[in-house]
Formats: structure tokens, C-alpha cells, sequence
């Protein structure tokens, strides 16, 4: 029985403050997390659990957990993978890792956008393959991005950031969101629009929603048929978002125009096909992949362990109701 078990190593300074908390941690996986079995089998009687995005934590899992657990880590921004109301009938806190993450995240997107505007991976690749027999003018021609517009489909932290590098490339914005932003359309002069509006002004669709019942396939065969056909579609939010079936045959057939996608709907798999599309710029889901963006994760995710296990209210809770909950007085 540990008291603290870790699904998987965090980088620096994740275990030396977990080990502050306890000498009793144990992680599970060096580079991915274990799966479920073996999650399984390390969890009864431990007080906290720091789990990875492709960990289920569900009714089973925080059962067999037991009553000692009192916090769910996430080690993501996202909490899609957490049975929420679960945890919270169990008197259980989730924290995740908001904030830390936004600007690299943000990057990202632009290191997917220009490489596909720009045929960076394919031009990579010729070089490397010997295929380059010098300059012409019709070689790997791309699409500036000055001038274009851009849509940002969910405007929170990351979305904001995004929209603000994309103002310094000479992009117009436009948004769909839940609600209006005066506040960055003064300071950007985004416009807030529908999301079929936004589908068919846009040049660049950049997903930032979060994975929810509503989000689910929120850009599918549709949708896709709505943008522009040299549009550029990028997803860094969560997989599902898109249908991506449905996306491979858009970019297959030409009806828009480049992917660059960070996510996938069945992660670590591929939708059949997606692979061999010379249009669709692949990532391993890095979009946080930076050792000061991991870092701070790292440290959100040991202080929340080390809030809730001392009795203080983490500051990143994801289930408020949770704290006054009679086990964690």
C-alpha cells in the first residue's frame, strides 16, 4: 500500500516535492503511464493519486482506491478522462493544471499552422531524401498568412493566446464562444460570430474547446463541408472534437485545403488513411511539450496533492462542492 501513487514520472520538480509529502511514493510508468491493471492493483489505501490524461479514473477505479483517497492530480489542463461526480460523491478533489500551459500550447498551434501553410514537413523531406535539385518558382508553393483570417473555435486562455499571435502575423480574428469578450475584442478586434460563420470566413480554423457530451464530433462531415477549400484546419484541443474519418476524406478529396492536428480521436491510433495525406501535419501531442510549460505542471500537480492531504484548498479545484464534503475537513 502507497501512499502517494504517480501513474507515471513527472518531470522536475514533480517527485522531489511528492517526496516532501511522503516517503512513501510510488510511480508506476517511466515514460507512459502503466494501464489500468496495473493502476489498479497499485491503488488500494492510497491517499493520493497523480494520474495522466490517458488514465480512466472512474467508479471502479476509486473504489477499489478505497476510503483513504482523498485527491485526484490530474497532470492535464483537461479533465475529460476523471469521472467528476464520482470523485465528488466520494468526497474525492480533482485539480488539474490550468494556466501553466497556455503559451506553449499556443505555439504549438502556429508550429502546425506554418508548417502547413508552408509545406515545412514536405520540404523537410525532400532536402533529407535528395529530392531538392534547386530553386523554381512552382516548388512547394504555400499560403501566407498575413491578411487572412483567422477563427478561433472556444476563446479561453489558450484561445486568447493564440488570437494574439496570430494579430502579430497581420491575421484578423473572428469567434465562436459562449459568451461575448468585449474586453479582447478591444484589445485584438476579434469579432465574436457563430460557429457556422466562422467556418465559412475562415482561412484557418483552430480548435480550443474542451472535450465535453457538446463537443463531441463538433466538427464533422459538415462542418468540414462548410470551410473554405483552402482552409486550414488545427486541432490542439482534445481528439474527439473531430470526426476524423470524416476529415481524412475532406483532405483526401481536396475540400479543404491542410490539417494540423496535435490530437487524435483514438489516440495513440490514427484513423485509416490519415497517416499517408501529404496535407495533414502530424504531432505526437506535445502541445505542452515544454520544459517550462511540464515543469509548472509538474509543480501544480504536487502542490494541489500537498494542499489537499495538509486540509487547504487547492487553488486549481475542478469540484468546489467536494471541499465541504465531511472527509476533507
Amino acid at each position: 500500500m502507497s501512499e502517494i501513487v504517480v501513474t507515471c514520472r513527472l518531470p522536475d520538480p514533480g517527485l522531489p516535492l511528492l517526496g516532501g509529502l511522503s516517503d512513501d511514493v510510488r510511480v508506476l510508468g517511466e515514460e507512459l503511464s502503466p494501464g489500468r491493471d496495473a493502476i489498479l492493483a497499485a491503488v488500494p489505501g492510497c491517499r493520493a493519486l497523480v494520474s495522466m490524461l490517458a488514465d480512466t479514473v472512474d467508479a471502479e477505479l476509486l473504489d477499489t482506491a478505497g476510503d483513504r483517497l482523498r485527491v485526484v492530480s490530474n497532470y492535464a489542463v483537461g479533465f475529460n478522462n476523471i469521472d467528476v461526480d464520482a470523485c465528488t460523491e466520494r468526497g474525492i478533489a480533482v485539480t488539474n493544471t490550468p494556466g501553466v500551459l497556455t503559451d506553449a500550447t499556443a505555439e504549438v498551434v502556429f508550429a502546425l499552422l506554418l508548417s502547413a501553410a508552408r509545406w515545412v514537413i514536405e520540404g523537410d523531406r525532400m532536402v533529407r531524401a535528395g529530392e531538392f535539385g534547386g530553386w523554381g518558382p512552382s516548388l512547394l508553393l504555400g499560403t501566407e498568412l498575413a491578411g487572412k483570417t483567422f477563427g478561433l473555435v472556444g476563446c479561453g486562455r489558450i484561445g486568447q493566446a493564440t488570437g494574439r499571435i496570430a494579430r502579430g502575423f497581420g491575421m484578423s480574428l473572428v469567434y465562436s464562444h459562449t459568451r461575448d469578450l468585449p474586453d479582447y475584442e478591444a484589445e485584438t478586434g476579434a469579432e465574436r460570430v457563430s460557429l457556422g460563420q466562422l467556418l465559412t470566413e475562415a482561412d484557418v480554423v483552430s480548435l480550443h474547446v474542451p472535450l465535453a457530451a457538446d463537443t463531441r464530433h463538433l466538427i464533422g462531415a459538415a462542418e468540414l463541408g462548410q470551410m473554405k477549400p483552402s482552409a486550414i484546419l488545427i486541432n490542439t484541443a482534445r481528439g474527439p472534437v473531430v470526426d476524423e474519418e470524416a476529415l481524412v476524406v475532406a483532405l483526401r478529396e481536396g475540400r479543404i485545403g491542410a490539417a494540423g492536428l496535435d490530437v487524435y480521436e483514438n489516440e495513440p491510433a490514427l484513423a485509416e488513411g490519415l497517416a499517408a495525406l501529404p496535407n495533414a501535419v502530424l504531432l505526437p501531442h506535445v502541445g505542452s511539450g515544454t520544459v517550462e510549460a511540464r515543469g509548472a505542471m509538474a509543480r501544480m500537480t504536487a502542490g494541489a496533492v500537498g494542499d489537499v492531504l495538509a486540509g487547504r484548498r487547492p487553488p486549481n479545484l475542478v469540484n468546489p462542492a467536494v471541499w465541504d464534503h465531511r472527509r476533507l475537513g
